[in-house]
């Protein structure tokens, strides 16, 4: 025959049992939720421009990444400044198609197929000699050793990025300029387009 535990014991076990779920309860619980986390530490706050924040001062950014190296923090440094510049030249990119995007709607100039084809002509001109005037903002190593940098541009220097490949594109694409604003000459166009920009 079975021996059953007297009751009182069994009420102590029961309560010990449930004071332990309490406690890991009221520790899930109070597990701190940060804004933004180093993709390679997820428990660990990172500064917000690590999340792709704006930062203050800089007009178009991106943020590069290289994992530990045995090659060291300078290699480290130029890694991650290489990944930071290609994501900085296709948002770059988008920042030039936006400027082409809202003179037209504020002119009217154009024709859908049109203003597709010089968007297109002015993506290609973005280049690496675009972002000659890049340079690293900041720098932070997470826990685990990876290095983030923010790559940027400053206003004066998107601008100038921006005109260089405007005028790039109409004197490649002379025609398809002439079609989107017969009337205007190309610098004057340029210089328009990025008006626009800086008023908005």
């Amino acid at each position: 025959m079975k021996k059953l535990l007297p009751l009182g014991a069994a009420i102590a076990i029961a309560a010990t049992l449930t004071g332990c779920e309490t406690q890991q309860q009221q520790v899930a619980v109070a597990a701190p939720v940060y804004d933004c986390v180093f993709p390679d530490s997820p428990t660990t706050p990172a500064p917000g421009w690590v999340c792709d924040e704006p930062v203050e001062g800089v007009e178009v950014s991106a943020v590069g990444s290289s994992q530990k190296s045995a090659a060291g923090h300078s290699h480290m440094k130029q890694m991650a400044a290489t990944d930071a510049r290609v994501q900085l030249a296709q948002r770059m990119k988008v920042h030039v198609q936006n400027m082409v995007k809202q003179y037209v709607e504020t002119t009217g100039a154009g024709d859908t197929e049109t203003v597709d084809r010089v968007m297109t002509s002015v993506t290609k001109q973005i280049t690496d000699e675009s972002l000659v005037g890049s340079r690293i903002y900041k720098t932070r190593t997470s826990p685990s050793g990876t290095l983030y940098v923010l790559i940027g541009l400053d206003d004066m220097k998107t601008e100038e990025a921006a005109k260089a490949a405007l005028k790039t594109s109409m004197n490649n694409e002379r025609a398809l300029w002439q079609q989107f604003k017969a009337q205007k000459g190309h610098d004057e166009l340029a210089e328009e387009i990025a008006k626009y920009r800086e008023a908005n």
